[in-house]
């Protein structure tokens, strides 16, 4: 019997603390490494003008639904693999899978941040862009602080988030139909959804996973720190 296998796969909330600690830097230097990919590949995407020309196409009207919907299932298909696979391959594809879908979706909105503030199309060289990224990442870490030294269980959150992020799919669709701007409120909103988001997820890594699924740990953390981003960024893009 090969003990090492069962020991990767304990609970992470009955390991030792040197373990624990482990597994959250080895989480955190995921979320680091996503990031920094997010930031290469939608680089690496603002310089194709047909694809920019292609995702600004499809925010219009009832195309965006379409992309909506495809990020859906590419987020769904790739949280089912890294949360319940102990493949570290399956993980680390589903992973990227993520970060490049998130890069697509988030095309038109730095690109339209970059147009408003008159930069360039360097994402460094860019106020607006910078000021929602530093305050993204200090809710995330505030938040994640929380969770990391009070060990409060926020599971309870999920049915909460659940409810809110069908109500908000609701007011998109009826915007889209009806031709109204869902406006500062609505961000502002989506902005406290996400916050949450961070809280379940963080909470999650502390009480839900096992010792060697770090890597769908990180996709979880990643996942709610771009939705922070994006309704951060929308807010800062405003007139």
């Amino acid at each position: 019997m090969d003990h090492n296998n069962i020991s990767s796969y304990q609970p992470l909330i009955a390991a030792s603390d040197d373990t624990r600690v482990a597994f959250y830097k080895r989480t955190y230097a995921h979320v680091a490494l996503a990031v920094l990919l997010f930031i290469v590949v939608e680089s690496i995407f603002l310089r194709i003008e047909p694809l920019v020309e292609f995702a600004l196409s499809m925010t219009q009207g009832w195309r965006w639904l379409l992309i909506l919907g495809g990020f859906m299932l590419a987020t769904n298909y790739a949280e089912n693999i890294a949360h319940k696979s102990h493949d570290k391959t399956k993980q680390y594809l589903a992973l990227l899978l993520y970060v490049i879908a998130e890069a697509f979706i988030f095309l038109p909105m730095i690109w339209i941040a970059i147009a408003y503030s008159g930069g360039s199309m360097n994402i460094f060289d860019n106020s607006i862009i910078n000021q929602a990224a530093v305050m993204t990442l200090a809710l995330f870490t505030g938040l994640s602080a929380i969770v990391l030294f009070t060990k409060k269980d926020f599971s309870f959150l999920r049915n909460i988030l659940m409810v809110g992020f069908f109500i908000a799919l609701g007011l998109i669709v009826a915007g889209m139909i009806f031709g109204f701007n869902l406006g500062l409120a609505f961000s502002a909103g989506m902005v406290v959804l996400a916050a949450g988001s961070i809280l379940y997820q963080t909470s999650n890594l502390v009480h839900k996973y096992s010792t060697d699924q770090h890597v769908g740990a990180s996709l979880g953390l990643f996942a709610s720190l771009m939705l922070l981003f994006w309704y951060l960024l929308s807010i800062f893009s405003r007139d």
